[in-house]
């Protein structure tokens, strides 16, 4: 079991990794339709808890959870795009 939590966490990494804006878990639960939201969610707060990913809680009450990589808002990036 503990090798499928592996490979979970690896693919949850991959696929935030990959995109270039910022997702909500919903989204990467759509595109890992094997495994429940319980797991998944896990998975990423402890991504989160690693400092392997960024997320934060948005909204009140129920709300939602956006999950991005780690250097998607670097200030460098946004210097190089304001250049070209």
């Amino acid at each position: 079991m503990r090798k499928e939590e592996d490979e979970l966490a690896k693919s949850i990494l991959n696929i935030i990794n990959q995109s270039e804006e910022p997702l909500e878990t919903k989204e990467i639960e759509e595109k890992l339709k094997k495994d429940t939201r319980a797991k998944i969610f896990y998975r990423l707060t402890n991504l989160r808890g690693n400092a392997l990913i960024k997320g934060k809680f948005i909204g009140g009450g129920k709300g939602v959870w956006v999950w991005w990589k780690i250097n998607l808002f670097d200030k460098q990036k946004s210097v190089e795009v304001k250049k070209r």
